[in-house]
């Protein structure tokens, strides 16, 4: 067995991994304990990265090699890498040549590495001499970077992860960190324990398991941030808890920022926020004092730690500059345990913004509008100029797209058919292009279907290069196996096409991309290190790094010039700030309502999220059947109240519509939301979630129904808030579908099914697995669930199609039907040791029997008791049946029944008794611990004496 150093591909923690290898294939996965990110740990998603790898995985879900469509309608056929090369370039040449090069647009990842980024950046501005090159980034960060240079000078998160356990204060706006970040959560965890006098505030519309350990929530109206922090702000300031001191040293504009919040009273504020008056008093005194009861001449530190609640919004550059101003107000910045920590979203999205790899930003956070800095990055690169006009932001990018203003679109390691906002719209750019390129690891996300040309990258495993994590680390990511296939690495295709296009743009002149790309390693450090003079004399001067040290002494923080001896943990401990005179500033942005309030039409807020085991749009956590076994399906969820009212219950399905789509999706309570809003896991797009509307158009994911609307400085859009109406959908004829299937086929009959959601009114496909641990994951089985539903039943045609797909037309297998009623039922019986199992079933017609049925296939129970019972209709189960519930914890395979069990017959205690009870009896939350959360407020739940922790 081989062992490689590298991190994981998914959030901003930039957690540590060491791949194990045998023959050439990755063969297991575990945290890296002597990164400084995770020292070891890692969440249920870093946990399970080798099974994304596994070959059969590969052999299904890859691109393994560039691939043309002769029109958009026809099947892509496999085209050699120097003919599609040639073909791209020659594209692209001709459209510049007849519109001008800001008919393209490249719209990138932050999934890729530095290297990556960079050649494009540089391809994009410096060669085609365009800047319509953007990221998903901005719609994860752009808010952030947006909010940190305009209050402190530069896109720099100045605190760190070893910051936890020194704050007085975490004050956690707008993230779910529980589920978003999970290692990033244990260090919260293990700071709470270590300082049990630390409080912990948690700003968020849901309760989510974050806010269950705060000791203070504030469950605000959706976009309410800035009237909370200018209400905060109000209060430190009759209180006397501003530092005068700190305001008059070390920052401008508070004068302005003071007479705006004068009006900010309790009162008001509370009104606004619907919150309570006495804890807007109890928030600011923590915030401000570090702690409940450090006087101000002492006060200890506070840590805010903020992600998309308030970048993903039309005021969110204001909402990150408003929280600063509090961080400004009270000195709690530059020392250990204070300052405010935007928690990146992506593995690289830093790495990303230090390229500039924004359509509005140049390489090492110059700016784009200023004429010095575009004449340094032309310096750099050997070009004449770098175009001065700002390029498309990600939503205008289609949006000019679909106008026909941008003629091309290149795409890179991302999903826009899946992630951007209103989808009908980007969909319609993609069909509107007259030539689309997708660079892609995975060969059927939604949008390698609008693709003329597909081109395979590498991903996790086969990449090499470097990434940035959230607390300005850079770590190396190394390749443990081959790429796949005919996969290239990002770089690698950037750099070819860029080289095919310098011999049609500027012919007879030396190369601006000298790059070797046959020895990659040399190739990618050659990139890294012009990257790395780019910095020279900037905010993350990272002169004084190389690979070399990389490799001898592990992942360093930025800055680190050359001669310093490390890089900087904290920034602006001086107090001297990157702003012409050294002094942040103070922004005075009045708060601003949501673009799009609900009313009497559309009365609900459609809040969207992250779920604890999938990432992004599932091409690859989508891959594997145990990841859905928390969250197992799509669902809406509500507050019972609103339920009721409508006459809906756990499972019904309801018609979802906002202003520019609809969807329909089931729907479950959920009282941790407050009544009017409702919540819709951000990863369910139409690969998993579809249908077709009243016109016959497929219907788009949860991004059907999101607003394009952004905020007017970060170019941002809102996609924490979309005002929808909900409907109880009354469809007579329904269909559930489940099977176990070979590993070496199940994706792709996963696919296929995918493929017949359009001809239902709803449907939904996704992947389930059998309950076995971690450990025991060479035991795993997989089998897809196809659910559906009409308003008329389906032609035999499209049943049997169905039934083709899940194995089910074995002349064996059990068979009912009642014509006149519609209703079939099929079920797959095998012989397995001394008993016969359910290997498959559909249900078509009646299909509530599905529920008890499905516990009896995936618990791979005998089959002998039921009997006739198989096939009877009816939601009520057979008294033999035995229900199956959630699992709660993945790595040891422990459902939420086993828990309460052991709890009801424990001995009872305080909340950490309780919990540890729990580890030693039945092993939860001793793997990866993200279940933790989970566990903890169960135990509180239902242990009432439980002590010591926070209600």
């Amino acid at each position: 067995m081989q062992e490689t150093q590298s991190t994981c591909p998914y959030c901003g923690v930039g957690c540590g991994v060491i791949i194990e290898t045998r023959g050439g294939a990755i063969t297991g996965v575990r945290g890296d304990p002597s990164h400084p990110a995770n020292h070891g740990k890692l969440c249920t998603k870093g946990s399970t990265l080798h099974l994304t790898a596994a070959p059969a995985q590969a052999a299904q879900a890859r691109l393994l090699v560039p691939q043309l469509r002769a029109r958009r309608d026809a099947e892509p056929a496999p085209i050699a890498w120097s003919s599609a090369i040639t073909h791209a370039a020659e594209r692209l040449e001709g459209i510049v040549a007849a519109h001008g090069p800001d008919a393209l647009g490249f719209y990138l990842s932050g999934q890729l590495l530095t290297e990556d980024y960079y050649v494009f950046n540089k391809l994009a501005k410096g060669l085609i001499g365009t800047n319509n090159i953007d990221t998903n980034s901005r719609l994860c960060m752009s808010s952030a970077v947006a909010g940190y240079k305009a209050t402190l000078g530069a896109d720099a998160p100045p605190a760190c992860y070893d910051d936890f356990q020194h704050a007085g204060c975490l004050f956690i706006a707008g993230s779910n960190m529980a589920w978003a970040h999970p290692v990033a959560f244990r260090r919260v965890e293990a700071a709470r324990a270590a300082n049990p006098q630390m409080k912990i505030i948690v700003v968020d519309p849901r309760r989510t398991e974050t806010a269950a350990v705060a000791d203070l929530h504030l469950p605000l109206a959706p976009g309410t941030d800035v009237m909370l922090f200018h209400g905060l702000l109000h209060i430190m300031l009759r209180e006397g808890w501003v530092d005068e001191a700190y305001i008059d040293r070390h920052t401008r504009g508070f004068a302005e920022l003071k007479a705006l919040v004068r009006d900010a009273v309790p009162g008001h504020v509370a009104a606004i926020c619907g919150l309570n008056q006495d804890d807007l008093l109890r928030a600011a005194r923590w915030f401000a004092l570090g702690g409940d009861a450090t006087p101000p001449d002492a006060r200890r530190g506070t840590l805010s730690l903020y992600c998309q609640g308030l970048n993903q919004s039309s005021s969110g550059t204001d909402k990150n500059a408003a929280l600063i101003n509090l961080h400004l107000a009270t000195g709690q910045i530059g020392r250990a345990g204070a300052g405010p920590f935007s928690l990146t979203g992506q593995p690289n999205a830093m790495g990303g913004r230090e390229v500039g790899g924004l359509s509005n930003l140049l390489s090492a956070h110059r700016d784009m509008g200023n004429p010095a800095h575009r004449a340094e990055v032309a310096a750099l690169w050997g070009v004449e100029r770098v175009p001065d006009q700002p390029g498309k932001a990600a939503v205008e990018m289609f949006e000019a797209a679909a106008d026909g203003e941008i003629k091309a679109l290149w795409i890179a390691c991302t999903n826009p058919a899946q992630s951007l906002p209103r989808q009908s719209l980007v969909r319609e750019a993609l069909r509107r292009a007259e030539f689309v390129v997708l660079q892609e690891a995975f060969a059927h996300t939604a949008t390698a279907a609008f693709a003329d040309l597909l081109l395979p990258a590498t991903t996790w495993g086969e990449k090499l290069g470097t990434v940035t994590n959230s607390e300005r680390r850079i770590s190396r990511v190394r390749a443990a196996v081959p790429p796949s296939g005919e996969a290239r690495h990002d770089w690698q295709i950037g750099v070819q096409l860029a080289q095919a296009l310098e011999t049609r743009l500027r012919a007879g002149r030396p190369s601006l991309f000298p790059y070797d790309t046959v020895d990659a390693q040399a190739g990618a450090e050659a990139i890294w290190n012009e990257h790395r003079e780019s910095t020279r004399g900037r905010d993350l001067d990272i002169t004084g790094l190389s690979w070399s040290l990389l490799d001898e002494r592990g992942p360093q923080q930025w800055p680190f010039a050359q001669g310093a001896a490390s890089g900087k943990a904290r920034l602006y401990e001086d107090g001297v700030f990157p702003t012409p005179d050294g002094r942040a500033l103070f922004q005075a942005q009045p708060y601003r309502a949501l673009a799009e309030p609900c009313d009497a039409r559309y009365p609900f807020s459609l809040n969207t999220g992250r779920l604890r085991d999938h990432w992004h749009g599932m091409s690859r956590t989508g891959q594997l059947g145990r990841l859905f076994a928390h969250e197992s399906e799509p669902q809406l969820q509500m507050h019972p109240a609103d339920m009721d009212r409508l006459q809906l219950k756990n499972g019904d399905l309801a018609h979802v519509t906002s202003r520019r789509g609809a969807i329909v999706a089931p729907v479950r309570t959920d009282a941790q939301l407050s009544s009017g809003q409702v919540f819709l896991a951000m990863h369910w797009g139409s690969e998993y979630l579809g249908g077709r509307s009243s016109t016959g158009q497929r219907l788009g994911g949860v991004n059907a129904l999101t607003t394009p609307e952004r905020c007017p400085k970060s170019r941002q859009p809102e996609l924490k808030h979309a005002a929808v109406k909900v409907l109880k959908a009354q469809m007579p004829w329904h269909c559930l579908g489940m099977a176990w299937l070979p590993a070496d086929g199940v994706l792709q009959a996963r696919e296929a099914l995918a493929a017949l959601m359009g001809e239902f009114d709803f449907a939904s496909c996704v992947l389930f697995s059998n309950a076995v641990s971690l450990a025991e994951a060479d035991q795993a089985r997989t089998g897809v669930q196809f659910r559906a539903a009409a308003y008329e039943a389906p032609s035999p045609d499209l049943l049997q199609r169905l039934s083709d797909c899940l194995q089910l037309s074995d002349p064996q297998a059990l068979r009912y039907t009642d014509a006149r009623r519609q209703c079939s039922r099929t079920l797959r019986l095998v012989q397995r040791a001394d008993q016969r199992v359910l290997e498959g079933f559909m249900l078509c017609g009646d299909a509530s029997a599905g529920q008890w049925l499905a516990d009896v296939l995936k618990g791979g129970l005998s089959t002998l008791p039921f009997g006739r019972m198989l096939l009877a209709s009816g939601s009520s189960a057979p008294r033999v049946a035995v229900g199956a519930s959630r699992q709660v914890c993945a790595c040891m395979n422990v459902s939420e029944d086993a828990i309460v069990r052991q709890l009801k017959t424990g001995a009872g205690g305080s909340e950490d008794a309780c919990l540890q009870a729990l580890k030693d009896s039945l092993g939860c939350g001793t793997g990866c611990g993200s279940c933790i959360p989970s566990i903890r407020q169960m135990v509180r739940s239902l242990q009432p004496q439980a002590l010591g922790a926070p209600a």
